[in-house]
């Protein structure tokens, strides 16, 4: 009954213009469901053209898995997917990125499938003790008993305040746990779009909320020549509206809407 309950609001959230349904199964209390119970919600996407996106279920040890299950809702359900900000994370899965673009790009052959990437290799989100052990350096975005403490690193503040983990919940972090060569290979990846996944509300913000795609543009086109200027301006541009089903935006020509940015 849940399950037809939370299906019917999919199916009305669609009527009223949304265009899919997005998962954080990361996340607690969505970890919690099974990939069944995943694809019986999103049963209505197919009769309205929607997609599925996801934060996958594990994005380390068993990235393969979560990668899987990701490919199987879109199969059963017959949408689209994307694959939010992928990554590869904790020091144990550092190089992985070369074994999970090919099996990407092998599921493209069969069904439609997106991912996008943001251009750091620190991660953020809530803080957790679970999540401060894969990270080799931890920043404070944001402390609701303390917040004192934003901005600052886990370390220093242990030792300047001697507070713990669970002193400081609920918080927020930026997490150091990816590999600079997975964040390369796979910006560098043809299909690959360029993402920010801002936190507006945290007191010191990731820089990605504001600075993803000067740095995309700056850094990795003209510094470090992972692609043309004109490759880069389509990730972020084109290859999106297209993904995400939104005409007539994207690309300069006529009869499409003239939102241009001019620079040097």
């Amino acid at each position: 009954r849940e399950i037809e309950r939370m299906r019917a609001m999919v199916d009305e959230a669609m009527a009223a213009g949304a265009i899919g349904v997005s998962t954080g199964l990361y996340y607690e209390p969505a970890s919690a469901a099974p990939c069944e119970e995943v694809i019986e919600i999103c049963r209505p996407l197919a009769d309205r053209n929607g997609i599925y996106c996801t934060h996958m279920r594990d994005e380390g040890e068993r990235i393969m898995e979560s990668l899987e299950e990701t490919f199987r809702v879109g199969r059963e359900v017959g949408v689209p997917v994307v694959i939010s900000h992928h990554k590869v994370a904790g020091k144990a899965s550092h190089g992985r990125s070369a074994q999970t673009l090919p099996f990407i790009e092998k599921a493209m052959r069969t069904q439609e499938v997106g991912l996008d990437c943001y251009p750091y290799h620190a991660s953020s989100t809530i803080l957790s003790a679970s999540r401060v052990a894969n990270a080799s350096k931890v920043l404070v975005t944001w402390s609701k008993p303390h917040p004192e403490v934003a901005g600052m690193d886990l370390a220093d503040i242990k030792k300047k305040f001697s507070f713990t983990v669970e002193d400081l919940l609920p918080a927020g972090a930026i997490y150091f746990s990816m590999d600079e060569k997975d964040v390369q290979r796979i910006l560098s990846f043809e299909h690959t779009m360029i993402g920010s996944d801002g936190l507006p509300h945290d007191s010191h913000p990731h820089p990605r909320l504001w600075g993803s795609f000067p740095r995309v543009l700056g850094h990795y086109a003209r510094e470090e020549g992972l692609f043309r200027m004109e490759e880069a301006v389509r990730r972020m541009t084109g290859l999106p509206a297209a993904k995400f089903g939104l005409t007539n935006r994207g690309q300069v020509r006529a009869g499409a809407y003239a939102d241009i940015t001019v620079f040097d």
